[in-house]
């Protein structure tokens, strides 16, 4: 499918809205979060939760979108599910992180992107991504430190209106890289002996528990470089743009988008140098 770019002004104002919601949810996220949190489901195994907080942030989220962007699509990671007909589908997160969350760490976020279908090649656009979508603007905030990152396509990464330099390059050697887990044993089994082949080729590892944090601290300069298999379209959607604005690289396995399957991202010649090792370390799984 090839698409027409969109006009920046109208980009721009869909990062405005995604701040602007964001920054909204993310605010009842921490008052409730302060007057004390129960698990009230499970999803793929018992350790992966849901709280009642993660049901009425996107509760909300679905709302603000409704009265703002009537003819927008709406996926929730919690269920919500809308048929826009203007082309646009908000991909949203509602809290990043619920484990930390849980126990009232401070690396979770409320994650906002407008996304729109793109099948094109994985060549033909640097923003696809394995799940056919393409995300066009967003935002990440993290109520504890009240940090809100946005970015539209073309127009850079921002935090809280400051514009991010992204991750500088650095050997494999010096970098300081995050990843993330997932829920079932064997998924994590996995994950646990790539992390073990990886760590002495690398400064160190670092396990936020948040996507969408690691993506923008990323952007921030705050880390090297971030993979993780596994992740679902809200966890990255916004993230992946903010840090690719900012300068990252994104890339997928073995020729790949990135997505569920993979995503890496770091300064384009760290970015390849980790898939590099990464690519060696799954060929001896």
């Amino acid at each position: 499918m090839s698409l027409a770019p969109i006009d920046p002004a109208v980009l721009s104002s869909l990062a405005e809205t995604a701040g602007s919601l964001a920054r909204s949810v993310g605010g009842v996220v921490r008052s409730l979060r302060d007057a004390g949190v129960d698990v009230a489901a499970t999803k793929s195994s018992a350790v992966d939760v849901v709280t009642a907080a993660d049901r009425e942030a996107e509760r909300l989220l679905a709302e603000g979108l409704a009265a703002l962007r009537p003819d927008d699509g709406v996926l929730g990671e919690e269920g919500a599910s809308v048929a826009g007909s203007s082309g646009i589908t908000w991909v949203v997160d509602p809290i990043d992180g619920t484990v930390n969350y849980l126990y009232q760490l401070p690396a979770y976020a409320v994650s906002v992107a407008a996304t729109i279908a793109d099948d094109s090649p994985a060549d033909a656009r640097a923003g696809n991504t394995e799940d056919g979508r393409r995300a066009v603007a967003g935002a990440v905030y993290l109520p504890v430190t009240d940090e809100l990152f946005t970015a539209f396509e073309g127009g850079g990464a921002r935090l809280n209106g400051a514009a991010l330099a992204g991750p500088a390059e650095t050997g494999l050697g010096t970098a300081l890289v995050a990843t993330g887990f997932g829920y079932t044993v064997e998924r994590r089994t996995e994950q646990a002996e790539v992390v073990r082949r990886l760590i002495p080729q690398v400064r160190d590892i670092r396990r936020m528990g948040s996507a969408a944090t690691d993506l923008c601290l990323l952007a921030a300069g705050r880390l090297d470089a971030y993979y993780e298999r596994g992740l679902q379209p809200w966890d990255y959607a916004a993230g992946a743009l903010i840090a690719r604005e900012s300068g990252a690289l994104l890339l997928g396995r073995e020729g790949a988008l990135p997505g569920e399957s993979m995503l890496i991202a770091a300064a384009p010649a760290l970015a390849r140098e980790l898939l590099a090792e990464i690519e060696a370390a799954y060929a001896e799984l």
